[in-house]
């Protein structure tokens, strides 16, 4: 078994705001936040996959009756879920050397490709959230609260592997991911976290992935009183000087503006992945230290 790495890594990492978990169009509603600002992202629908909604757990709740109280279908929770990014250790049984792990493929695959995506690499992932209350045994979203953006977790790169060169031998820990369970793809790709985060070659202190523990106002990436989830705020370190260092799927300048220390952004509503070569925004390392 052999990792694919890439050629030479890059001395300047690249950041990945990858949007994950359920939406409007993935899954019918957002994610919850609970009243404690915990929260937990609810992994997309996927008809392939062997695990349902009622194999998860988190914090002591059975994520499969969490998706039937917030989607409103009683039998939501025996719908087949989607688990990836897969990242919280005890939210599903584990075979012995367990890491985890990304998959990826199709069109998203191919713009990480092109992008030169590779070990040392930092996903960021992002996903749309919603507050819930409990009202009797049942959780539900809370009716004045709006959806926003927010950052969720990480995951930086320590192998890559392409999953049909794969032996039957080999990742025996990973086979219950939903990215070995679909048709022969060339394509198809799984990322599996480094030991430790590693910033410009400093140690964090944190684990190569992992998720946040209470959504707070510094991850939050929808501005304050937006009309809609993608108009962002973000620090102003993201502003491009020009097409060519800005985040992929926004090189039109026009959806950029400056805004005091921040910096505002029009987001794509389509694609996952959008990549930042931090060479060229070197503050950025810093806000990640931040918000670590």
């Amino acid at each position: 078994m052999v990792a694919l790495r890439s050629l030479l890594q890059n001395a300047f990492m690249k950041l990945i705001l990858s949007r994950k978990g359920f939406d409007s169009s993935a899954g019918g509603c957002p994610s919850p936040v609970f009243p404690d600002r915990s929260f937990y992202t609810l992994p997309i629908p996927d008809s392939r996959s062997r695990i349902t909604y009622h194999d998860i757990h988190h914090d002591g709740l059975n994520v499969g009756k969490l998706v039937a109280d917030l989607t409103g279908n009683r039998r939501g929770g025996a719908r087949r879920a989607h688990l990836d990014p897969d990242l919280i250790a005890d939210a599903y049984p584990r075979e012995t050397g367990w890491r985890p792990c990304l998959g990826q493929t199709g069109a998203a695959q191919g713009h990480l490709r092109k992008q030169q995506v590779g070990v040392g690499d930092l996903f960021l992932f992002f996903g749309l959230f919603r507050n819930v209350e409990k009202q009797g045994r049942r959780w539900q979203f809370v009716k004045q609260a709006r959806p926003f953006h927010g950052l969720w977790g990480w995951l930086q790169i320590g192998d890559v592997y392409r999953i049909d060169e794969l032996s039957d031998r080999d990742l025996r820990w990973a086979r219950y991911h939903p990215h070995f369970h679909g048709q022969p793809d060339g394509g198809n790709t799984l990322y599996v976290a480094s030991d430790a985060l590693q910033l410009e070659g400093r140690s964090t202190g944190l684990p190569g992935a992992g998720v946040f523990g209470r959504l707070e106002e510094r991850q939050r990436l929808t501005a304050p009183d937006a009309a809609s989830t993608t108009q962002w705020r973000l620090p102003g370190c993201f502003y491009p000087d020009s097409a060519d260092t800005a985040m992929s799927f926004h090189g039109n300048l026009a959806r950029w503006s400056r805004d005091g220390e921040y910096c505002t952004l029009k987001s794509a509503s389509r694609g996952q992945e959008f990549v930042l070569d931090t060479s060229g925004c070197p503050g950025v390392v810093s806000w990640l230290r931040e918000i670590l």
